[in-house]
């Protein structure tokens, strides 16, 4: 196997080859006497003209989602999103973390599709593809103001991320949660942090994590955690010390996923076995293997999450047990939609008292 040098605080390596592409960029290899330095992000204009995404995935827990941000500096080298950047001619390699599409548009967008009439209200996804608190969003703010249009509306939001940054909208959040209106789901892969720096060098360290989930409980926001991916043979087993770190901290529900590795995410991630865990690679990628069905990936809607055989039935069980102990019972908060409105209609003032 190709062992390209990686690039300091990246998750990826390479850039494998597009496979929409006929035409293949091969690097110049590294002088050996000069170290690899972390290559710079880029960011490009989204010039989208519509903001919010629908599925019909059966296994996805809501059906209409935005992403300000295509493309996630946090480099996660497990992403099963990263094929999606082959759609815009880049790689799903060191290209999805280092050339980032923003959606400037995101807000505007936003409140022009809540005040169409075609709009039904339903609790809208954030980061249904990738972190919408990545380090863009602390000076970008396209989040935080896309929070402020679902306010207006009052139209449920469930957030994913694994960024503390999200602390920051606990205004925005707490106003939206009077209405049952806001949920949030921390992702937590492990809660070693070498591990955690190694597999997702520039998201949150798993204590940073963990504060985020306490600081929004405190704060009255329903906060959950995922823990995603549970990687077989690797970080599987940590689902009961998850729980209970995560419970002590205020999550009051709960989740997971098994590893996805569709397309060039299976080369990338056996390349940071290589670097990372070479002893123990072998057995992760069997382990894998025993829960795909033999393959390394399973895009089947019935199984793709889970997994399927005994050992993902084993890695059912223990999840299951493990929330059982720490108390934590519900797989998502319960939103609404019932306050939904168009500010400037006749509609009454959700912010009088009295709506409550």
């Amino acid at each position: 196997m190709n062992m390209a040098r990686p690039a300091r605080g990246r998750g990826s390596a390479s850039n494998p080859k597009n496979r929409f592409e006929a035409i293949e960029r091969i690097p110049e290899p590294p002088d050996d006497n000069d170290e690899t330095s972390s290559p710079q992000t880029q960011f490009f204009a989204d010039r989208s003209r519509s903001i919010i995404a629908y599925n019909d995935s059966p296994d996805v827990g809501f059906d209409a989602s935005v992403n300000p941000y295509r493309g996630c500096e946090h480099g996660c080298v497990y992403c099963y999103a990263r094929p999606t950047h082959e759609y815009l001619g880049f790689s799903s390699g060191l290209d999805f973390e280092t050339k980032i599409m923003v959606k400037e548009d995101a807000p505007e967008l936003l409140r022009k599709e809540f005040s169409s009439p075609k709009w039904r209200p339903q609790i809208l996804g954030m980061s249904g593809v990738t972190d919408c608190y990545q380090p863009a969003e602390k000076k970008r703010r396209l989040t935080r103001r896309c929070l402020e249009v679902a306010l207006d509306f009052c139209n449920p939001v469930m957030i994913v991320t694994k960024n503390f940054l999200v602390t920051r909208d606990i205004d925005i959040l707490a106003e939206l949660a009077r209405f049952q209106c806001a949920g949030v789901t921390i992702s937590l892969t492990t809660l070693d942090h070498q591990l955690s720096s190694a597999l997702e060098p520039r998201a949150s360290r798993p204590a940073r994590r963990l504060a985020a989930i306490k600081l929004l409980a405190e704060a009255g926001i329903p906060v959950g955690y995922l823990q995603a991916p549970m990687i077989p043979g690797l970080t599987d087993a940590e689902a009961p010390a998850i729980a209970r770190a995560a419970a002590q901290a205020g999550a009051s529900f709960a989740g997971y996923t098994a590893l996805r590795l569709p397309y060039a995410v299976k080369s990338l991630f056996e390349q940071w076995l290589e670097r990372h865990f070479p002893e123990r690679k072998e057995k992760v990628l069997n382990r894998i293997r025993a829960i795909r069905g033999g393959k390394l990936n399973d895009a089947n809607f019935e199984t793709r999450m889970r997994g399927q055989g005994i050992y993902a039935d084993e890695m059912a069980k223990l999840f299951q047990l493990a929330c059982r102990k720490a108390g934590i019972n519900k797989r998502w908060p319960e939103l609404t939609t019932k306050f939904f409105r168009r500010p400037g209609t006749t509609q009454l003032d959700l912010f009088d008292s009295k709506a409550f």
